[in-house]
């Protein structure tokens, strides 16, 4: 089981600094859930932390080990991340996709095994796309697609899956199918899931774990009854929430809100 926490992470994006002196840890075998206003830092840890962006200071530990001294395949096999709305080149099948997946345990521009083509159709029948292999990716739906490159990640057979808003761009229900795969992967096989999500009911509802984000200071960490409170959502988004237990899961979820504006706000008159 892979391990990935922060000591001191700060991170720099277009030249300006984003996070500063973060100390974060991510539960093992747990989904966890960071959320946060735009542009708090959220999507930057997350890339900090998949080695995408390099840190200005501080460190990424996984299992213990600085990520920076860690070889690219050695992370890969350990660790997968799928940026915001990931595009594949045209004309790309299912299988094709889902087979990238094995890069890491690959040698040059060696061919695929048995035990390769056997682990790419248990990522397909995880993600319930066996009929969609010789499918191309660009002819699928939303949520299709996003089956496509969880399978993907899948096949690269690591503990610990992070993903940058995966319900981005999706309908109402393709968010819940692909939020209901990512909880069966981490229920079904005890796989870590690390998300970025706007959306913080549907963050309550599914993760164990949540991380509240503003100005790249975690605000609150802990269960979702912990960080889902009035309190925390004023401090983190400057809203007044109401919050209520979700009759279907006894989760909190955020029913009505309004903005609290400062004294004297134009807006107000």
């Amino acid at each position: 089981m892979n391990s990935i926490a922060t000591e001191n992470l700060a991170v720099a994006y277009d030249g300006n600094l984003v996070v500063d002196d973060l100390d974060m840890q991510i539960p093992q075998g747990k989904i966890t859930v960071v959320i946060g206003p735009n542009g708090c830092g959220k999507s930057t840890v997350l890339k900090a932390v998949g080695r995408i962006l390099k840190p200005r200071g501080g460190a990424v530990y996984l299992n213990g080990d600085d990520i920076r001294r860690l070889t690219t395949r050695e992370v890969a096999r350990k660790m997968a991340i799928l940026p915001q709305a990931p595009q594949a080149p045209a004309g790309l099948t299912v299988g094709e996709l889902v087979a990238y997946g094995r890069f890491p345990y690959q040698r040059g521009f060696g061919k695929l095994k048995s035990d390769d083509k056997k682990i790419i159709q248990w990522a397909l029948e995880a993600t319930r796309l066996t009929e969609f292999e010789t499918a191309e990716v660009d002819n699928l739906s939303g949520g299709q697609r996003q089956r496509v490159w969880i399978a993907m990640a899948l096949a690269q057979q690591t503990d610990l899956i992070l993903l940058d808003e995966p319900t981005t761009y999706l309908d109402l229900a393709y968010q819940l199918e692909v939020l209901e795969l990512l909880y069966r992967l981490n229920r079904g096989q005890s796989r870590t899931i690390v998300m970025v999500l706007h959306d913080i009911n549907l963050a309550a509802r599914f993760a164990d774990y949540m991380i509240a984000i503003r100005r790249g200071d975690i605000i609150k960490h802990g269960a979702p009854e912990e960080v889902m409170t009035a309190g925390v959502l004023k401090e983190c988004f400057h809203i007044d929430a109401e919050i209520v237990k979700e009759p279907r899961t006894g989760r909190p979820a955020c029913v009505s809100y309004d903005l609290i504006r400062p004294t004297g706000d134009a807006c107000d008159s």
